[in-house]
């Protein structure tokens, strides 16, 4: 089955319940449809480098899908009539990463350049 990545971004005024349930109902299309989705990071609320929709932020969640191409397409046109979705983009990939994304990582290692700052 075909990988892939789906990453949206929701309004910035959304609490994180709202959020999640967001990537629930993600998950419950794309489970309706024979696929599963492998694993749901939420990135957390982040600066956009310009306004969307009079957003300056927004949530970000990325969900690893194995579906067929018509499950996604389906998930695509739902994400696209939902108003609490500024903007999605989903890529179809070779494999999935094992373990965390590059922006969790990110904020690991930024996380520990704080700490070692703050030890001086």
């Amino acid at each position: 089955m075909p990988l892939y990545e789906h990453v949206f971004l929701a309004r910035q005024d959304l609490s994180q319940a709202q959020v999640d349930a967001l990537a629930a109902t993600a998950t419950e299309i794309v489970e309706a449809g024979q696929g599963k989705v492998t694993k749901t990071e939420t990135w957390g609320l982040k600066s956009l480098a310009y306004k969307i929709q009079r957003n300056r932020k927004a949530h970000f969640v990325m969900l690893n899908i194995e579906a067929p191409a018509g499950v996604v397409a389906e998930l695509e046109r739902q994400t696209a009539i939902n108003e609490d979705v500024i903007r999605w983009l989903t890529v179809r990939v070779d494999e999935h990463e094992d373990g965390q994304s590059v922006q969790m990582r990110k904020n690991d290692r930024e996380r520990a350049k704080r700490r070692e700052r703050e030890e001086f």
